[in-house]
C-alpha cells in the first residue's frame, strides 16, 4: 500500500514539473521512445492531449506535413457547423505558435508522456525558428520554418514523431509544398 502510494506520487510530481523544467530552461529527463502501442498509451495520449488543447480529439482531425523549411501542423474540426471546435482550435494553436517559439514544448510533452524526438534541439535553436499561426476554414495551423539545416531537420523529426505517436497515416517524407 506504501508502494502504491510513492508510485503515485511520484507520477503527479513528475506530471506537474514538466511545465517547471521548460520554463527554467532545462529539459526533463529523456525517455525511450519505443512506442509499444498498446490501447493504454494511445489512450493515455489521446486524454492528455484533449486536456492539453481544450478539444476533443474525437471531434478535430490533426495533419503534420514536413517540408523543406520545417513543416505545418494543422487542426481542423470534423463538422463545419461545430464553430466551438474551431475556436478552441484556433486559440489553442495560436497559443502553441507561441510557446514554441518561446521553447516552451510542455504541452507536447504532458500529452505524450515523454520528451518527444527533436524537442531538445528545438529548444536550443528558439531563435532561428519562427513558428506563425494562420487561421483555416475549420480551424487553424503552425507553419514551422527556418534556414538552419540542423532547425530543419529537428522540425522534421518532431513532425514525424507526431505522425507515429497520434497515427495520422501523413506522409513521413518532406512535400515542398507548406
Amino acid at each position: 500500500m506504501v508502494k502504491a502510494k510513492y508510485q503515485i506520487a511520484l507520477l503527479l510530481g513528475s506530471m506537474l514539473a514538466a511545465p517547471i523544467w521548460t520554463a527554467g530552461g532545462q529539459h526533463p529527463p529523456a525517455q525511450e521512445h519505443s512506442h509499444q502501442h498498446d490501447g493504454s498509451r494511445a489512450a493515455g495520449v489521446n486524454e492528455r492531449g484533449d486536456h492539453a488543447m481544450g478539444f476533443s480529439h474525437e471531434k478535430t482531425t490533426h495533419h503534420f506535413r514536413l517540408t523543406t523549411d520545417g513543416g505545418v501542423i494543422e487542426v481542423t474540426a470534423n463538422d463545419p457547423k461545430d464553430v466551438a471546435s474551431r475556436d478552441m482550435i484556433r486559440m489553442h494553436l495560436a497559443h502553441i505558435a507561441k510557446l514554441f517559439k518561446e521553447g516552451d514544448f510542455s504541452k507536447p510533452m504532458f500529452t505524450h508522456g515523454e520528451v518527444p524526438s527533436g524537442v531538445p534541439a528545438l529548444q536550443r535553436l528558439k531563435g532561428e525558428i519562427s513558428y506563425t499561426f494562420d487561421p483555416v476554414e475549420r480551424g487553424g495551423k503552425v507553419i514551422i520554418s527556418t534556414s538552419n539545416a540542423e532547425a530543419i531537420r529537428a522540425a522534421q523529426e518532431f513532425l514525424r514523431y507526431q505522425i507515429n505517436d497520434h497515427k495520422t497515416g501523413d506522409s513521413l517524407e518532406v512535400s515542398k509544398e507548406p
